[in-house]
Protein backbone atom coordinates (compact mmCIF):
# COMPACT_ATOMS: atom_id res chain seq x y z
CA UNK A 1 0.00 0.00 0.00
CA UNK A 2 1.83 3.74 -0.93
CA UNK A 3 2.49 5.73 1.88
CA UNK A 4 1.26 9.10 2.87
CA UNK A 5 2.06 11.65 5.28
CA UNK A 6 -0.28 13.92 7.50
CA UNK A 7 1.02 16.75 9.49
CA UNK A 8 -1.95 19.26 11.19
CA UNK A 9 -1.11 22.05 13.34
CA UNK A 10 2.73 21.21 14.06
CA UNK A 11 4.72 23.36 16.19
CA UNK A 12 7.89 23.83 16.88
CA UNK A 13 10.87 26.20 19.04
CA UNK A 14 14.24 26.76 19.24
CA UNK A 15 14.75 27.72 22.75
CA UNK A 16 12.55 30.39 23.51
CA UNK A 17 13.04 31.75 19.60
CA UNK A 18 9.46 30.08 17.87
CA UNK A 19 10.37 28.62 14.41
CA UNK A 20 6.98 27.84 12.79
CA UNK A 21 3.59 27.25 14.31
CA UNK A 22 0.15 26.15 12.43
CA UNK A 23 1.75 24.05 9.60
CA UNK A 24 -0.62 21.53 8.21
CA UNK A 25 0.85 19.18 4.92
CA UNK A 26 -0.30 16.40 3.25
CA UNK A 27 1.78 14.44 1.45
CA UNK A 28 1.00 11.63 -1.29
CA UNK A 29 2.66 9.50 -3.74
CA UNK A 30 4.27 11.42 -6.16
CA UNK A 31 4.81 14.37 -4.46
CA UNK A 32 7.84 16.07 -4.01
CA UNK A 33 7.38 18.92 -1.67
CA UNK A 34 10.36 21.56 -1.31
CA UNK A 35 11.16 22.70 2.36
CA UNK A 36 12.46 26.24 1.50
CA UNK A 37 13.21 29.28 4.15
CA UNK A 38 16.37 30.97 5.25
CA UNK A 39 19.23 28.98 7.72
CA UNK A 40 17.28 29.02 10.59
CA UNK A 41 14.07 28.72 10.17
CA UNK A 42 13.54 25.64 11.40
CA UNK A 43 13.74 22.88 8.04
CA UNK A 44 15.92 20.59 9.58
CA UNK A 45 13.93 20.55 13.06
CA UNK A 46 10.35 19.67 11.20
CA UNK A 47 12.44 16.88 9.23
CA UNK A 48 13.92 15.51 12.61
CA UNK A 49 9.89 15.98 14.06
CA UNK A 50 8.32 13.50 11.50
CA UNK A 51 11.88 10.76 11.81
CA UNK A 52 10.49 11.14 15.50
CA UNK A 53 14.15 11.95 16.27
CA UNK A 54 12.48 15.58 17.77
CA UNK A 55 9.92 16.30 19.69
CA UNK A 56 7.24 18.73 18.46
CA UNK A 57 5.77 21.64 20.49
CA UNK A 58 2.27 21.06 19.58
CA UNK A 59 0.52 19.30 16.55
CA UNK A 60 0.16 15.93 14.75
CA UNK A 61 2.10 13.80 12.87
CA UNK A 62 1.00 10.69 10.95
CA UNK A 63 2.19 7.95 8.43
CA UNK A 64 -0.08 5.78 6.68
CA UNK A 65 -0.05 2.76 7.42
CA UNK A 66 1.74 3.36 10.12
CA UNK A 67 4.19 0.71 9.58
CA UNK A 68 5.57 2.42 6.34
CA UNK A 69 9.10 3.16 6.96
CA UNK A 70 10.47 6.83 7.05
CA UNK A 71 13.70 7.34 5.17
CA UNK A 72 15.36 10.49 6.92
CA UNK A 73 18.99 11.04 5.23
CA UNK A 74 20.36 14.07 6.87
CA UNK A 75 23.62 15.93 5.94
CA UNK A 76 25.82 12.85 7.93
CA UNK A 77 29.65 12.96 7.36
CA UNK A 78 30.48 9.24 7.42
CA UNK A 79 32.97 8.06 9.90
CA UNK A 80 35.93 7.69 8.97
CA UNK A 81 36.85 3.93 10.36
CA UNK A 82 33.22 3.01 8.54
CA UNK A 83 33.35 1.07 5.10
CA UNK A 84 31.39 1.89 2.80
CA UNK A 85 29.22 -1.05 3.12
CA UNK A 86 28.51 -0.57 6.66
CA UNK A 87 27.63 2.90 5.75
CA UNK A 88 25.00 2.31 3.17
CA UNK A 89 23.28 0.23 5.71
CA UNK A 90 22.98 2.21 8.18
CA UNK A 91 21.82 5.70 6.21
CA UNK A 92 19.34 2.98 4.51
CA UNK A 93 17.90 1.55 7.59
CA UNK A 94 19.22 -2.34 6.17
CA UNK A 95 21.32 -2.29 9.04
CA UNK A 96 18.62 -1.27 12.18
CA UNK A 97 16.04 -3.68 10.32
CA UNK A 98 18.95 -6.58 9.83
CA UNK A 99 19.56 -6.11 13.73
CA UNK A 100 15.49 -6.37 14.33
CA UNK A 101 15.16 -9.54 12.13
CA UNK A 102 18.05 -11.36 14.02
CA UNK A 103 16.39 -10.47 17.17
CA UNK A 104 13.19 -12.13 16.23
CA UNK A 105 14.92 -14.73 14.42
CA UNK A 106 16.30 -15.89 17.73
CA UNK A 107 13.03 -14.89 19.65
CA UNK A 108 11.14 -17.71 17.16
CA UNK A 109 13.64 -20.43 18.21
CA UNK A 110 12.84 -20.20 21.49
CA UNK A 111 8.80 -19.17 21.32
CA UNK A 112 7.40 -20.35 17.89
CA UNK A 113 4.41 -18.56 19.06
CA UNK A 114 6.26 -15.42 17.75
CA UNK A 115 6.03 -15.94 14.33
CA UNK A 116 3.75 -12.87 13.45
CA UNK A 117 7.21 -10.73 14.81
CA UNK A 118 9.44 -12.35 12.92
CA UNK A 119 7.72 -12.38 9.91
CA UNK A 120 7.03 -8.63 10.02
CA UNK A 121 10.66 -8.29 10.79
CA UNK A 122 11.46 -10.24 7.34
CA UNK A 123 9.15 -8.34 5.49
CA UNK A 124 10.61 -4.77 6.78
CA UNK A 125 14.58 -6.13 6.14
CA UNK A 126 13.13 -7.10 2.48
CA UNK A 127 11.31 -4.18 1.84
CA UNK A 128 14.41 -2.17 2.64
CA UNK A 129 16.20 -3.95 0.32
CA UNK A 130 18.19 -6.20 2.15
CA UNK A 131 18.92 -9.43 0.48
CA UNK A 132 19.96 -7.68 -2.84
CA UNK A 133 22.26 -4.94 -1.30
CA UNK A 134 25.09 -5.33 -1.76
CA UNK A 135 24.63 -6.18 -5.62
CA UNK A 136 22.59 -3.30 -6.01
CA UNK A 137 25.41 -1.31 -4.16
CA UNK A 138 27.87 -2.19 -6.17
CA UNK A 139 25.84 -0.83 -9.36
CA UNK A 140 25.05 2.06 -8.28
CA UNK A 141 29.06 2.80 -6.59
CA UNK A 142 29.65 2.01 -10.56
CA UNK A 143 27.25 4.57 -11.95
CA UNK A 144 29.05 7.39 -10.14
CA UNK A 145 32.14 6.63 -10.32
CA UNK A 146 33.43 5.50 -7.25
CA UNK A 147 36.09 2.54 -7.87
CA UNK A 148 36.43 1.00 -4.61
CA UNK A 149 35.64 -2.27 -2.46
CA UNK A 150 32.78 -2.03 -0.24
CA UNK A 151 34.46 -3.24 2.84
CA UNK A 152 37.30 -0.21 2.17
CA UNK A 153 37.20 2.54 5.42
CA UNK A 154 35.61 5.88 4.38
CA UNK A 155 38.48 7.34 5.79
CA UNK A 156 40.86 6.71 3.26
CA UNK A 157 38.40 8.05 0.42
CA UNK A 158 39.31 12.20 -0.98
CA UNK A 159 36.50 14.27 -0.50
CA UNK A 160 35.15 14.08 -3.40
CA UNK A 161 34.97 10.17 -3.53
CA UNK A 162 33.46 10.41 -0.13
CA UNK A 163 30.44 12.57 -1.61
CA UNK A 164 29.81 9.90 -4.32
CA UNK A 165 29.56 7.30 -1.01
CA UNK A 166 26.98 9.90 0.17
CA UNK A 167 24.97 9.84 -3.14
CA UNK A 168 25.41 5.83 -3.17
CA UNK A 169 23.76 5.52 -0.06
CA UNK A 170 20.59 7.90 -1.61
CA UNK A 171 20.38 6.10 -4.68
CA UNK A 172 19.79 2.59 -3.11
CA UNK A 173 17.19 3.43 -0.47
CA UNK A 174 13.94 2.07 -0.84
CA UNK A 175 12.15 3.86 2.26
CA UNK A 176 7.84 4.30 1.96
CA UNK A 177 8.68 8.11 2.84
CA UNK A 178 11.84 10.34 2.24
CA UNK A 179 13.03 13.16 3.56
CA UNK A 180 16.06 14.33 2.55
CA UNK A 181 18.28 17.33 4.19
CA UNK A 182 20.32 19.43 1.28
CA UNK A 183 21.05 16.39 -0.72
CA UNK A 184 23.22 18.20 -3.44
CA UNK A 185 25.74 19.81 -1.38
CA UNK A 186 29.20 19.12 -2.31
CA UNK A 187 27.78 16.98 -5.58
CA UNK A 188 29.18 17.76 -8.41
CA UNK A 189 27.04 18.17 -11.75
CA UNK A 190 27.10 14.15 -12.55
CA UNK A 191 25.60 13.59 -9.09
CA UNK A 192 23.39 16.32 -9.51
CA UNK A 193 21.80 14.73 -12.48
CA UNK A 194 21.78 11.32 -10.61
CA UNK A 195 19.44 12.25 -7.81
CA UNK A 196 17.27 14.12 -9.88
CA UNK A 197 16.58 10.99 -11.68
CA UNK A 198 16.42 9.53 -8.64
CA UNK A 199 13.86 11.62 -7.25
CA UNK A 200 11.77 11.79 -10.34
CA UNK A 201 11.38 7.81 -10.05
CA UNK A 202 11.08 7.75 -6.65
CA UNK A 203 7.15 6.11 -5.97
CA UNK A 204 7.18 7.41 -2.44
CA UNK A 205 6.74 11.07 -1.33
CA UNK A 206 9.50 12.82 -0.91
CA UNK A 207 10.50 16.47 1.35
CA UNK A 208 13.40 17.83 0.36
CA UNK A 209 14.99 20.58 2.22
CA UNK A 210 17.56 22.16 -0.08
CA UNK A 211 18.85 25.76 -1.77
CA UNK A 212 19.70 24.18 -4.81
CA UNK A 213 17.55 26.37 -7.57
CA UNK A 214 17.76 24.10 -10.50
CA UNK A 215 17.09 21.08 -8.58
CA UNK A 216 14.29 22.30 -6.97
CA UNK A 217 12.75 23.36 -10.40
CA UNK A 218 13.55 20.08 -11.64
CA UNK A 219 12.14 18.00 -9.17
CA UNK A 220 9.18 20.26 -6.88
CA UNK A 221 5.73 19.79 -7.37
CA UNK A 222 5.11 22.22 -4.31
CA UNK A 223 7.26 24.17 -2.08
CA UNK A 224 6.67 24.30 1.36
CA UNK A 225 8.17 28.08 2.56
CA UNK A 226 8.77 28.25 6.64
CA UNK A 227 8.60 32.05 6.32
CA UNK A 228 10.30 33.30 9.41
CA UNK A 229 10.59 36.51 10.11
CA UNK A 230 6.73 36.89 8.80
CA UNK A 231 6.21 33.54 11.31
CA UNK A 232 3.76 31.90 8.33
CA UNK A 233 3.78 28.70 6.85
CA UNK A 234 3.24 28.88 3.09
CA UNK A 235 2.09 26.88 0.60
CA UNK A 236 2.89 27.25 -3.23
CA UNK A 237 2.16 25.45 -5.93
CA UNK A 238 5.36 24.03 -8.67
CA UNK A 239 9.14 24.17 -8.30
CA UNK A 240 11.14 27.01 -7.69
CA UNK A 241 10.46 29.31 -10.42
CA UNK A 242 6.91 29.13 -9.54
CA UNK A 243 7.68 29.86 -6.16
CA UNK A 244 10.11 32.76 -6.22
CA UNK A 245 6.85 34.25 -8.91
CA UNK A 246 3.90 33.55 -6.32
CA UNK A 247 6.21 34.71 -3.20
CA UNK A 248 7.06 38.10 -5.01
CA UNK A 249 3.72 38.37 -5.96
CA UNK A 250 1.94 37.92 -2.62
CA UNK A 251 4.56 40.30 -1.38
CA UNK A 252 3.55 42.78 -3.19
CA UNK A 253 -0.18 42.63 -2.52
CA UNK A 254 0.54 42.67 1.19
CA UNK A 255 2.24 45.85 0.88
CA UNK A 256 -0.04 47.23 -1.22
CA UNK A 257 -2.93 46.48 0.84
CA UNK A 258 -1.03 47.56 4.20
CA UNK A 259 -0.12 50.55 1.76
CA UNK A 260 -4.22 51.36 1.00
CA UNK A 261 -4.93 50.65 4.77
CA UNK A 262 -2.25 53.09 5.91
CA UNK A 263 -3.20 55.67 3.41
CA UNK A 264 -7.15 55.39 4.20
CA UNK A 265 -6.05 55.39 7.67
CA UNK A 266 -3.82 59.10 7.41
CA UNK A 267 -6.78 60.65 5.27
CA UNK A 268 -9.58 59.65 8.35
CA UNK A 269 -7.01 60.98 10.78
CA UNK A 270 -6.55 64.27 8.90
CA UNK A 271 -10.09 64.60 8.40
CA UNK A 272 -11.09 64.41 12.53
CA UNK A 273 -8.17 66.60 13.08
CA UNK A 274 -9.59 69.46 10.31
CA UNK A 275 -13.22 68.96 11.79
CA UNK A 276 -11.71 69.35 15.41
CA UNK A 277 -9.19 72.19 14.56
CA UNK A 278 -12.68 73.90 12.49
CA UNK A 279 -14.58 73.25 16.11
CA UNK A 280 -11.78 75.10 17.94
CA UNK A 281 -11.50 78.25 15.91
CA UNK A 282 -15.84 78.07 15.94
CA UNK A 283 -15.54 78.76 19.82
CA UNK A 284 -12.66 81.15 19.78
CA UNK A 285 -14.93 83.10 16.84
CA UNK A 286 -17.91 82.58 19.65
CA UNK A 287 -16.32 83.58 22.46
CA UNK A 288 -14.90 87.24 20.91
CA UNK A 289 -18.98 87.98 19.89
CA UNK A 290 -20.25 90.54 22.10
CA UNK A 291 -23.85 90.32 24.44
CA UNK A 292 -25.63 91.51 21.46
CA UNK A 293 -25.04 88.91 19.13
CA UNK A 294 -26.59 85.95 21.48
CA UNK A 295 -28.15 84.33 18.23
CA UNK A 296 -24.99 84.60 16.07
CA UNK A 297 -23.33 83.00 19.07
CA UNK A 298 -25.42 79.90 19.45
CA UNK A 299 -25.27 79.42 15.89
CA UNK A 300 -21.59 79.59 16.49
CA UNK A 301 -21.59 76.96 19.36
CA UNK A 302 -23.91 74.57 17.45
CA UNK A 303 -21.97 74.75 14.42
CA UNK A 304 -18.79 73.99 16.71
CA UNK A 305 -20.54 71.23 18.60
CA UNK A 306 -21.68 69.45 15.35
CA UNK A 307 -18.28 69.50 13.91
CA UNK A 308 -17.08 67.64 17.12
CA UNK A 309 -19.56 64.83 16.79
CA UNK A 310 -18.20 64.57 13.09
CA UNK A 311 -14.64 64.70 14.40
CA UNK A 312 -15.41 61.44 16.98
CA UNK A 313 -17.62 59.74 14.35
CA UNK A 314 -14.23 59.55 12.05
CA UNK A 315 -12.30 58.95 14.96
CA UNK A 316 -14.51 56.07 15.05
CA UNK A 317 -14.29 55.26 11.67
CA UNK A 318 -10.68 54.84 11.99
CA UNK A 319 -11.03 52.58 14.95
CA UNK A 320 -12.95 50.07 13.03
CA UNK A 321 -10.93 50.40 10.31
CA UNK A 322 -10.31 46.38 9.25
CA UNK A 323 -6.16 47.23 10.26
CA UNK A 324 -3.83 45.40 7.59
CA UNK A 325 -0.86 44.52 9.40
CA UNK A 326 2.42 45.94 7.63
CA UNK A 327 4.85 43.38 6.25
CA UNK A 328 7.93 42.43 8.41
CA UNK A 329 11.02 44.05 6.84
CA UNK A 330 13.16 40.98 6.04
CA UNK A 331 16.93 40.44 7.30
CA UNK A 332 19.23 40.25 4.00
CA UNK A 333 22.86 39.64 3.56
CA UNK A 334 23.54 42.95 1.42
CA UNK A 335 26.60 41.72 -0.09
CA UNK A 336 28.81 43.55 -2.24
CA UNK A 337 32.94 42.76 -3.19
CA UNK A 338 35.22 46.05 -2.74
CA UNK A 339 36.99 46.32 -5.42
CA UNK A 340 41.08 47.22 -5.30
CA UNK A 341 42.58 49.08 -8.07
CA UNK A 342 43.10 47.32 -11.12
CA UNK A 343 45.71 44.81 -11.57
CA UNK A 344 48.08 44.36 -14.38
CA UNK A 345 46.79 43.13 -17.50
CA UNK A 346 48.25 39.43 -17.02
CA UNK A 347 46.63 38.33 -14.40
CA UNK A 348 48.08 34.37 -13.79
CA UNK A 349 49.96 32.12 -16.02
CA UNK A 350 50.68 28.39 -15.86
CA UNK A 351 53.22 27.10 -17.74
CA UNK A 352 52.97 23.27 -17.85
CA UNK A 353 51.71 23.07 -14.61
CA UNK A 354 51.67 19.32 -12.83
CA UNK A 355 50.49 19.35 -9.32
CA UNK A 356 50.63 16.33 -6.87
CA UNK A 357 48.39 15.63 -3.77
CA UNK A 358 49.24 12.21 -2.52
CA UNK A 359 49.68 9.61 -5.29
CA UNK A 360 47.34 11.81 -6.99
CA UNK A 361 48.57 14.10 -10.00
CA UNK A 362 46.52 17.13 -12.30
CA UNK A 363 48.10 18.37 -15.27
CA UNK A 364 50.01 19.24 -16.99
CA UNK A 365 48.09 22.78 -17.56
CA UNK A 366 48.82 25.75 -19.10
CA UNK A 367 46.99 29.02 -19.19
CA UNK A 368 46.73 32.53 -18.91
CA UNK A 369 44.49 34.78 -17.12
CA UNK A 370 43.97 38.17 -17.96
CA UNK A 371 42.43 41.21 -15.77
CA UNK A 372 38.56 41.16 -15.34
CA UNK A 373 38.41 37.42 -16.51
CA UNK A 374 36.03 34.42 -15.37
CA UNK A 375 36.94 31.38 -15.37
CA UNK A 376 34.95 28.22 -14.45
CA UNK A 377 36.78 25.09 -13.22
CA UNK A 378 34.46 22.55 -14.26
CA UNK A 379 34.29 18.64 -13.61
CA UNK A 380 33.48 15.87 -11.42
CA UNK A 381 33.83 15.38 -7.78
CA UNK A 382 37.80 14.07 -7.11
CA UNK A 383 39.45 15.41 -10.39
CA UNK A 384 41.37 17.44 -8.97
CA UNK A 385 40.29 21.34 -9.22
CA UNK A 386 40.49 22.03 -5.29
CA UNK A 387 44.23 20.67 -5.75
CA UNK A 388 45.34 23.04 -8.55
CA UNK A 389 43.39 25.40 -6.46
CA UNK A 390 45.94 24.81 -3.53
CA UNK A 391 48.63 24.74 -5.82
CA UNK A 392 47.85 28.24 -6.89
CA UNK A 393 48.15 29.03 -3.17
CA UNK A 394 51.69 27.26 -2.44
CA UNK A 395 49.60 24.56 -0.56
CA UNK A 396 50.23 21.81 -2.76
CA UNK A 397 53.79 20.85 -4.40
CA UNK A 398 54.29 21.46 -8.02
CA UNK A 399 56.37 18.70 -9.24
CA UNK A 400 56.72 20.38 -13.24
CA UNK A 401 56.40 23.92 -14.45
CA UNK A 402 55.56 27.21 -13.18
CA UNK A 403 52.92 29.22 -12.21
CA UNK A 404 53.34 32.84 -12.15
CA UNK A 405 51.40 35.50 -10.45
CA UNK A 406 50.84 39.10 -12.02
CA UNK A 407 51.89 42.57 -10.50
CA UNK A 408 48.93 44.54 -8.75
CA UNK A 409 47.30 42.28 -6.94
CA UNK A 410 45.05 42.03 -4.39
CA UNK A 411 44.02 38.16 -3.60
CA UNK A 412 40.96 37.49 -1.81
CA UNK A 413 40.31 33.69 -1.26
CA UNK A 414 37.06 31.45 -0.14
CA UNK A 415 38.23 27.68 0.41
CA UNK A 416 35.89 24.68 0.51
CA UNK A 417 36.21 23.73 4.17
CA UNK A 418 36.30 27.21 5.21
CA UNK A 419 38.74 26.97 7.06
CA UNK A 420 40.15 30.43 6.95
CA UNK A 421 37.42 30.68 10.03
CA UNK A 422 37.87 28.06 12.65
CA UNK A 423 40.30 27.18 15.49
CA UNK A 424 39.89 28.22 19.76
CA UNK A 425 40.38 31.81 18.51
CA UNK A 426 36.62 34.15 19.09
CA UNK A 427 35.50 35.03 15.38
CA UNK A 428 35.98 38.90 15.96
CA UNK A 429 39.03 38.31 16.85
CA UNK A 430 39.48 35.86 13.41
CA UNK A 431 37.93 38.73 11.50
CA UNK A 432 39.94 41.56 12.73
CA UNK A 433 43.04 39.52 11.77
CA UNK A 434 42.25 39.09 8.70
CA UNK A 435 41.39 42.00 7.55
CA UNK A 436 44.66 43.46 9.94
CA UNK A 437 42.04 45.64 11.63
CA UNK A 438 42.32 46.76 15.40
CA UNK A 439 39.43 48.75 15.02
CA UNK A 440 36.42 46.07 16.88
CA UNK A 441 33.46 48.41 16.29
CA UNK A 442 33.76 48.29 12.59
CA UNK A 443 34.23 44.83 12.37
CA UNK A 444 31.05 44.10 14.86
CA UNK A 445 29.20 46.53 12.29
CA UNK A 446 30.48 44.70 9.32
CA UNK A 447 29.55 40.93 10.54
CA UNK A 448 26.22 42.24 11.87
CA UNK A 449 25.43 42.90 7.72
CA UNK A 450 26.06 39.32 7.53
CA UNK A 451 23.74 38.16 10.65
CA UNK A 452 26.52 38.02 12.60
CA UNK A 453 25.40 39.66 15.86
CA UNK A 454 26.92 39.89 19.66
CA UNK A 455 25.67 35.87 19.73
CA UNK A 456 28.49 35.21 17.14
CA UNK A 457 31.43 37.32 17.56
CA UNK A 458 32.47 35.69 21.17
CA UNK A 459 32.58 32.49 20.02
CA UNK A 460 35.22 29.86 19.12
CA UNK A 461 35.58 29.97 15.04
CA UNK A 462 34.88 26.14 15.49
CA UNK A 463 31.73 26.29 17.06
CA UNK A 464 30.23 27.89 14.40
CA UNK A 465 28.29 26.03 11.96
CA UNK A 466 29.47 25.75 8.41
CA UNK A 467 26.98 28.42 7.47
CA UNK A 468 28.01 31.03 9.90
CA UNK A 469 31.62 30.21 8.48
CA UNK A 470 30.72 30.92 5.37
CA UNK A 471 29.20 34.24 5.78
CA UNK A 472 32.51 35.46 8.17
CA UNK A 473 34.28 34.24 5.13
CA UNK A 474 32.26 36.58 2.82
CA UNK A 475 32.62 39.46 5.56
CA UNK A 476 36.14 39.18 5.26
CA UNK A 477 36.23 39.48 1.61
CA UNK A 478 33.60 42.82 1.73
CA UNK A 479 36.06 44.06 4.33
CA UNK A 480 38.82 44.43 2.57
CA UNK A 481 39.40 45.51 -1.08
CA UNK A 482 40.42 43.30 -4.00
CA UNK A 483 41.05 42.96 -8.03
CA UNK A 484 41.36 39.27 -7.88
CA UNK A 485 38.77 36.82 -6.20
CA UNK A 486 39.12 32.79 -5.93
CA UNK A 487 35.99 30.83 -4.84
CA UNK A 488 35.69 27.17 -4.13
CA UNK A 489 32.02 25.49 -3.94
CA UNK A 490 30.88 29.53 -2.89
CA UNK A 491 27.11 28.37 -2.27
CA UNK A 492 27.70 25.65 0.08
CA UNK A 493 26.04 25.96 3.15
CA UNK A 494 24.40 29.59 2.05
CA UNK A 495 20.80 29.53 2.31
CA UNK A 496 19.00 30.92 -1.18
CA UNK A 497 18.77 34.39 -0.31
CA UNK A 498 22.79 34.21 0.62
CA UNK A 499 23.08 32.24 -2.71
CA UNK A 500 21.06 35.42 -5.14
CA UNK A 501 23.12 37.90 -3.23
CA UNK A 502 26.70 36.01 -3.79
CA UNK A 503 25.47 35.76 -7.09
CA UNK A 504 24.62 39.52 -7.82
CA UNK A 505 27.79 40.92 -6.23
CA UNK A 506 30.21 38.42 -8.48
CA UNK A 507 28.56 39.57 -11.47
CA UNK A 508 28.63 43.42 -10.56
CA UNK A 509 32.19 42.34 -9.90
CA UNK A 510 34.50 43.74 -12.54
CA UNK A 511 37.88 42.41 -10.98
CA UNK A 512 39.44 38.93 -12.11
CA UNK A 513 37.20 35.63 -10.67
CA UNK A 514 38.61 31.72 -10.54
CA UNK A 515 35.37 29.49 -9.28
CA UNK A 516 34.54 26.17 -8.49
CA UNK A 517 30.66 25.50 -8.55
CA UNK A 518 28.44 23.11 -9.20
CA UNK A 519 25.27 25.63 -9.17
CA UNK A 520 24.31 25.95 -12.33
CA UNK A 521 22.35 28.65 -11.59
CA UNK A 522 25.08 31.01 -10.54
CA UNK A 523 27.32 29.65 -13.65
CA UNK A 524 24.87 30.55 -15.87
CA UNK A 525 24.54 33.93 -14.35
CA UNK A 526 28.43 34.30 -14.27
CA UNK A 527 28.95 33.49 -18.26
CA UNK A 528 32.58 32.97 -17.85
CA UNK A 529 35.05 33.82 -20.46
CA UNK A 530 36.52 30.60 -20.15
CA UNK A 531 36.48 26.86 -18.58
CA UNK A 532 39.54 24.51 -17.55
CA UNK A 533 37.85 21.24 -17.81
CA UNK A 534 39.33 18.28 -15.41
CA UNK A 535 38.95 14.63 -16.30
CA UNK A 536 40.10 12.10 -14.20
CA UNK A 537 41.15 8.81 -14.98
CA UNK A 538 42.82 6.81 -12.34
CA UNK A 539 45.43 8.72 -10.53
CA UNK A 540 45.88 10.95 -12.79
CA UNK A 541 44.02 13.73 -14.04
CA UNK A 542 43.70 16.60 -17.63
CA UNK A 543 42.69 19.96 -17.86
CA UNK A 544 41.54 21.24 -21.14
CA UNK A 545 41.21 24.88 -21.27
CA UNK A 546 38.75 26.33 -22.94
CA UNK A 547 38.44 30.05 -24.20
CA UNK A 548 34.64 31.37 -25.12
CA UNK A 549 35.91 34.53 -26.05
Amino acid sequence: MPASLFLSGVAASFGAQPLFSGLDLTLAPGDVTALVGPNGSGKTTLLRIIAREHGADAGTVRVAPPDATVGYLPQSPPTATESILDYVRRRTGIAAAQRQFEHAAEALAGHPEDGDAYTRALDRWLGLGGADLEVRLAKVLARVGLDAALDRPLGTLSGGQASRAGLASILVSRYDLLLLDEPTNNLDLAGVDAITDFVHDFPAPVLVASHDRAFLDAVATSVLELDLPQQTVNHYAGGWSEYRAARALARAQAEAAHATYAGQQEDLVEQARRKTEWAREGRAKSARLGPGMKLEKKYREDRARRMDQRAARVRDAVERLPEVEQPRKEWELRYAITQAPPSADVVLTLDQVTVRNGAFTVGPVSAQVGRGERIALVGDNGSGKSTLLAALHGERPVVAGRISWGARLALGRLDQSRDAIGGREPLLDQVMAALGSTDAATTRTLLAKFGLGAEHVGRAGDTLSLGERTRAALAVLQGRAVNVVVLDEPTNHLDVAGIEQLQAALVEFTGTLLIVTHDRALLAALAPSATWDFTRTGDAAAVRVNSRR
